[in-house]
């Protein structure tokens, strides 16, 4: 008959290589990079991907709220903060495989009196952060491969009245998906642009509007282009939805290099290369009400 003491070692024994296997489960748990994860879209997938069991990493001015988020401090404008910091997340582990880039800004102006200040710093945030991003973050990759996902907008398909900067960084954005998709695939490195519609986030809110004074003889057209637009973002999408797209994209073996978000912005992207350009046009006028 064992002894108390023998039975107690061989249920220790038994356990430990099932103990074994856990620590060695967490040691290989995979590591995903969000650029602007302290709100929206960018908050709902560091959830959703928690939720999957990754390790999520934000980098952004603000930290994000999640307790399980490791935080970064930088500022995709500034000098070289934001390469500094990816070195240092990439650098942390050997499991990073993933880069979601949600930093973004937008401005209402007319063409005729936009500040040079506002459209290059919109630039800078939209379509140079995350290409400065991809290029911090590819050399990492190159040993395992990996995805990058760049939160585009339908914004880059068809203009938003009286925010052409906007829709010219996105439209920059969805083509710099599909090139570096094709130099980065012999790597297993695969870029998929995900393009929303109007979203419901504090993204509305945070738009810069230019003044009736600024806009000058434009004003009125601004504001219901503005106003449209705000309606539309704001009974639009659940950023959640759009989050569980990213987070399904990133689980795809064989990724799109663009994917609309919701059967209607899928409709209307292919109505967008079916219809004439001038009803394209027209349609959209009336959307902003012009």
């Amino acid at each position: 008959m064992e002894t108390p003491k023998v039975n107690e070692e061989k249920q220790e024994a038994a356990a430990a290589p099932q103990a074994q296997q856990t620590v060695r489960a967490e040691k290989v748990k995979k590591t995903v990079l969000i650029i602007g994860a302290s709100s929206g879209i960018g908050y709902e997938t560091a959830l959703k991907l928690i939720g999957r069991n990754y390790n999520v990493v934000n980098i952004s001015r603000t930290p994000c709220p999640l307790e399980r988020v490791k935080n970064y401090a930088a500022d995709v404008t500034v000098g070289t903060t934001l390469e500094k910091a990816i070195k240092s997340v990439a650098e942390k582990t050997d499991r990073l495989c993933a880069l979601v880039y949600c930093a973004g800004f937008s401005m209402a102006a007319p063409l005729e009196y936009a500040d040079p200040k506002d459209y290059r710093y919109l630039f800078e945030v939209n379509y140079f952060g995350a290409l400065r991003a991809m290029q911090a973050v590819v050399p990492y990759m190159k040993k395992r491969g990996g995805k990058i996902v760049l939160i585009s907008s339908m914004a880059g398909l068809f203009p938003v009245a009286f925010d052409g900067f906007y829709s010219s960084s996105k439209a920059a954005l969805d083509m710099l998906a599909k090139s570096a998709d094709i130099e980065l695939s012999p790597f297993n490195i695969r870029v998929t642009s995900v393009q929303p519609g109007g979203t419901s986030t504090s993204f509305t809110f945070k738009r810069k509007i230019y003044s009736e004074e600024d806009n000058k003889d434009y004003s009125s057209r601004v504001n219901k282009a503005t106003a449209a637009l705000a309606n539309m973002e704001q009974g639009g999408l659940n950023a959640g939805g759009v989050a569980k797209l990213v987070a399904d994209v990133i689980a795809m073996k064989k990724p799109p290099c663009e994917i609309q978000c919701g059967k209607k912005n899928k409709f209307y992207a292919f109505a967008g290369r079916i219809l004439p350009e001038n009803l394209s046009l027209y349609l959209n006028k009336k959307m902003y009400k012009q």
